[in-house]
């Protein structure tokens, strides 16, 4: 443990960051990317920071995500003191190093950076009521609205074809060809299941190919933990976890939200019973995201909402199924066959998300 809070201590000195340094202890449950919470004393006040490693083997050029992020708080702020909103919530805030970047490199080569913790507010794996989702929704759509005017030119793509289905079908299937483990054999049901939907996966690139959809800035990973929602007015006021912000399309947020937002049962539920899309909070972040996007919408954007969730759904199934085939390579897992409960999981929501399609389109 003394060596663990001396390396903490290290990396933190390689950023402006005044006080004294009290501890630090692991902090989230990301898939990807260590996380620590580090406390410090300035002055007789504790204050807290996110300390975060960026994961190499997922973001092969770290200096390009930190450059996106970068760009897009620092736009998202300007906005923010510009609307003369109370900036301390409403956007997440990089530490900067001596040489005024917005990371830093330690000895291994490992790249890490530093937020401001947001102080009173909190993320949550699964909603409770309808207010909630509707809020997360509205603030994922204000994140986006606010991004469609950032000057710069383009955003890098730090993960190429991050949200393709077809191309996440692909890579199943690639994974089927090797089969490393020899697991293949025991998933055949959970194959068929992907590839009985194939043809209706693709329809949102098609979209986008023909100009029907037109590219945005999205976040691309749009959990319901990946809002913080504000402990006394319960408003979902900062959108976090930006590694995967780049150009991508609007529905593919849209359907994460669907996917994460609505079933009452966690990521990897094992008691498939308990994993259903709840209409209401579907209706809810249908309102809530359309309050904030609808006006920069097209046609097509809104006509394919609904089918949005499925799509996306499918495609996270996919890739957890992709992953145990593969050996448990991108997720990290906490049991054997974490990644294939994590499948399964999903695929039993798109089949709800399924029965329940016509009262979807309705709403439009």
């Amino acid at each position: 443990m003394p060596k663990v809070q001396d390396k903490l201590r290290s990396l933190m000195q390689k950023f402006n960051v005044y006080g004294d340094f009290l501890v630090g202890v692991p902090f989230g449950n990301g898939h990807v990317n260590d996380t620590f919470r580090i406390t410090y004393d300035q002055g007789g006040v504790r204050l807290n920071y996110v300390l975060q490693r960026i994961n190499k083997e997922v973001f092969k050029e770290p200096e390009k995500v930190m450059e996106n992020i970068d760009r897009v708080t620092a736009h998202i702020l300007k906005k923010i003191r510009a609307a003369k909103m109370e900036t301390r919530k409403r956007t997440v805030r990089l530490l900067r190093t001596p040489d005024d970047k917005p990371y830093a490199v330690d000895d291994d080569g490992n790249y890490w950076r530093v937020y401001i913790f947001v102080e009173r507010a909190r993320a949550y794996d699964v909603l409770e009521t309808p207010e909630q989702a509707f809020g997360i929704a509205k603030a994922f759509g204000e994140f986006q609205q606010q991004l469609t005017d950032i000057p710069g030119g383009r955003l890098h793509e730090t993960i190429p074809d991050f949200h393709n289905t077809p191309q996440r079908i692909q890579q199943l299937k690639d994974a089927i060809a090797r089969d490393p483990l020899g697991r293949a054999g025991e998933v055949q049901k959970e194959i068929d299941f992907v590839l009985e939907r194939e043809e209706e996966a693709g329809i949102l690139v098609r979209l986008n190919a023909s100009g029907d959809i037109p590219e945005r800035i999205t976040h691309n990973d749009t959990k319901s933990n990946n809002i913080l929602i504000d402990d006394l007015s319960g408003e979902g006021i900062c959108v976090i976890d930006l590694d995967t912000v780049m150009p991508g399309l609007s529905l593919y947020d849209f359907g994460d939200m669907v996917r994460t937002c609505t079933s009452p049962a966690e990521e990897d539920e094992l008691d498939l019973r308990k994993v259903y899309m709840r209409f209401e909070m579907y209706d809810a972040l249908f309102a809530g995201f359309c309050e904030a996007a609808g006006s920069f919408m097209t046609p097509a954007e809104k006509e394919h909402l609904a089918t949005s969730g499925k799509i996306i759904t499918l495609e996270i199934g996919t890739r957890f199924l992709a992953d145990y085939i593969n050996g448990d390579t991108y997720f990290k897992i906490k049991r054997p066959q974490h990644n294939l409960e994590r499948c399964r999981a999903q695929f039993q929501l798109v089949r709800s998300i399924e029965s329940q399609m016509n009262d979807m389109m309705k709403l439009l």
